[in-house]
């Protein structure tokens, strides 16, 4: 036994604040379970790393999801796994499909993809809130981004579960040939994709994708295919679980449902809390190119490295009494989504789609009670509700 905190763990994994607030008291960065890697838990050295990419290289995100046993990594090409000049060529490419203007040509397609989802949700009856909406909203979402046929669109939610997992390292040698023979499956998916758009060019992100040049330069295949891959996981797991973070805390707190109730205006402040409280994003990996220092401990060169993005959203030297959930707070959160250049670009999108879902949902319904313990999924990097039993009432 290593003696050391396992933060994937079930019972820290259901509760992991208090947990993270005694490893910022009395080991701010140290070595956890399982995998060894290096912990940052206070707020100012999770920003400091973000800051410093030269030494906390983004290399580690790579380093992170490919251990041995998966053989190919689908993220190897993608932004996530790449340091500049290579992540500025990739996030110059990205962003010139990825702006306002595709953001405002998906909203009308959000909302109705809501309105059908939220009417087909039986009133005072238990349902798994992640089957009857936390998931469906951003797998049709985000399959009609990457250009999927809607018959595939189910299987979206078990590619990601799938892709994430690989952070967690499974000892199964079954639940290892379960992820490889998804990434097999995702790469066959996509190729045919883009093969379509190649032929047959659409008004949407996959042909923007392949039309997309920077100083005359288009991406390679390899590039493309890691961000597609990159955009089903980022795009449908964060979602999934800020929706789900969202209906736990409506369900918690029904003086706050009221408010939302009364004044929609608010549920942007809402999900900037629910990002705060409850990150989606709990950890970022990356992978130190020189012994460093942070709160007075040496961290090795070439050691892996999370950036506990869930403790630092906690820290009381940023954020006073952060235990409590309180929309009415000032001021800017900028780790929710990352930091620095490596800023998801996918954050307008999930922000959309929780605000969208939740003012349809909030139209149709007037509380929601628990109809039963949380099953949180397992992964370093993101955590939320596998399962959420809920009853939805129509009746206050």
């Amino acid at each position: 036994m290593s003696g050391r905190i396992n933060l994937l763990a079930p019972e820290v994994r259901a509760h992991p604040y208090a947990v993270y607030a005694e490893l910022r008291r009395n080991s701010p960065v140290c070595q956890v379970d399982p995998g060894g890697y290096w912990v940052v838990t206070r707020h100012d050295d999770v920003v400091t790393a973000f800051k410093n990419p030269q030494i906390f290289s983004n290399v580690g995100m790579r380093v992170a999801t490919k251990p041995e046993w998966l053989g190919h990594n689908p993220f190897s090409d993608s932004m996530i796994g790449q340091d500049p000049p290579t992540h500025t060529r990739l996030r110059n490419l990205v962003n010139r499909t990825f702006g306002p203007a595709a953001l405002a040509r998906l909203e009308v397609r959000v909302r109705q993809y809501a309105e059908s989802i939220v009417a087909r949700i039986p009133e005072e009856q238990l349902v798994d809130f992640v089957d009857a909406f936390t998931l469906p909203l951003p797998a049709s979402v985000i399959g009609e981004l990457i250009g999927l046929e809607p018959s595939l669109h189910a299987r979206c939610k078990r590619w990601a579960d799938d892709l994430t997992s690989i952070s967690a390292n499974p000892q199964d040698e079954k639940r290892r040939e379960e992820i490889r023979a998804t990434v097999r499956e995702v790469e066959t998916e996509m190729a045919a994709v883009l093969d379509r758009r190649r032929r047959e060019p659409r008004e949407d992100l996959v042909t923007d994708l392949l039309q997309a040049r920077v100083d005359g330069e288009s991406p390679g295949d390899a590039e493309l295919m890691s961000f597609m891959f990159l955009l089903l996981v980022a795009g449908l797991e964060t979602t999934i679980h800020l929706l789900g973070h969202c209906m736990r805390v409506l369900m918690e707190r029904p003086d706050v449902l009221a408010r939302l109730r009364a004044d929609r205006s608010l549920l942007p402040r809402f999900i900037e809390e629910v990002l705060r409280y409850e990150p989606p994003v709990q950890a970022m990996g990356r992978l130190t190119t020189a012994e460093t220092e942070l709160s007075g401990v040496r961290i090795p060169a070439g050691a892996r490295v999370m950036l506990l993005i869930g403790s630092a959203n906690h820290d009381d030297t940023r954020f006073p009494d952060a235990d409590s959930f309180n929309m009415d707070r000032e001021g800017v959160n900028n780790l929710p989504f990352g930091h620095g250049i490596h800023f998801c670009l996918g954050a307008p999108l999930a922000r959309m789609e929780a605000r969208i879902g939740l003012d349809v949902l909030l139209s149709r319904f007037a509380g929601f009670t628990s109809g039963g313990p949380v099953e949180w999924n397992h992964s370093f990097t993101v955590r939320g509700p596998r399962v959420l039993p809920v009853v939805a009432h129509t009746q206050p």
